[in-house]
């Protein structure tokens, strides 16, 4: 298995955001896990034994338990997470879900799926540790994610050096995750899209968000040699001349790809035969019925 991230360095600069952690800097996961919280609200069921894997923070989980919907989490994380106040936490890496077959009826991932080497490995280990008619529900960044600054880096790096490194992790779309939900098995799975923009008053404004957050790069492939002062100068320069409003501030994109599926259960809706209709669809559109040409 190709190792794309190098999840050691995931946890060191985890646990340097969160022994430097500042005010705010967790606004899209806290954005994230309100949404997340939001989508669990109207699923007309009570989860007794949901667990939450590789959120790094607490809040998607406290968040649906207020809901009122669920009992209390568990947890898996790479590293140790703050603000669980004693709840259990197992250790492992991302992409792994140390869980019994079917010994959970809710699994959630808060913009986490994205930093897997394994991501069809990661879904069929949490579909097989779902019990039936368990619930799925995941969060991660998809393509066009911080799409502003990764132009704005190579067009910095190419004008200086002439070459250019990956300074931004590649985002799978939302096919992709579609795709991979039913490889791994999951029943009426569902994917959607919600497109969040943030206005910052410069890139370097950006930059200590996604390291307060844990969330610069970790690509296995990177340049080991930092980039130089001059590169990022230029680069907040490209990113100001291509991604600013009227008012000055450059916008960063985020969009944030949902997914949700089912561990398949007897009772759950199944599609019906092609050719068990018992009425016609013209006749339902008052419509002439046409013959495609063969």
């Amino acid at each position: 298995m190709d190792q794309l991230f190098d999840h050691a360095l995931m946890r060191q600069r985890r646990e340097r955001a969160r022994v430097g952690f500042q005010p705010g800097a967790d606004f899209l996961v806290r954005r994230v896990a309100e949404d997340m919280a939001e989508r669990l609200s109207v699923v007309a069921r009570h989860f007794d034994q949901p667990v939450q894997l590789h959120g790094g923070l607490p809040l998607a989980a406290d968040l649906m338990q207020a809901t009122g919907k669920t009992e209390e989490f568990s947890f898996i994380d790479c590293c140790q997470m703050p603000g669980l106040e004693g709840r259990g936490l197992t250790l492992a890496p991302p992409d792994l879900a140390p869980l019994e077959p079917q010994s959970v009826d809710l699994a959630i991932s808060p913009l986490a799926l994205h930093l897997t080497n394994d991501t069809p490995g990661i879904l069929v280990q949490l579909r097989r540790a779902l019990k039936p008619d368990g619930l799925l529900l995941a969060a991660t960044p998809g393509a066009g994610t911080l799409a502003e600054l990764r132009e704005a880096l190579l067009a910095a790096e190419s004008e200086l050096s002439g070459g250019a490194n990956a300074r931004v992790h590649p985002f799978a779309d939302i096919r992709d995750y579609g795709g991979l939900l039913q490889r791994a098995g999951f029943a009426l799975p569902v994917t959607d899209i919600e497109e969040v923009v943030v206005r910052y008053d410069d890139m370097f404004a950006l930059l200590r968000d996604l390291r307060g957050m844990g969330m610069t790069s970790i690509l296995s492939d990177r340049s080991r040699r930092p980039g130089h002062k001059a590169m990022f100068l230029r680069a907040a320069e490209i990113y100001a001349e291509r991604f600013s409003d009227p008012d000055g501030r450059i916008r960063a994109s985020f969009p944030v790809i949902h997914l949700s599926g089912w561990a398949p259960h007897e009772s759950q809706q199944k599609p019906l035969k092609p050719g068990s209709a018992k009425a016609r669809l013209a006749d339902a559109l008052k419509a002439p019925e046409q013959k495609l040409p063969r």
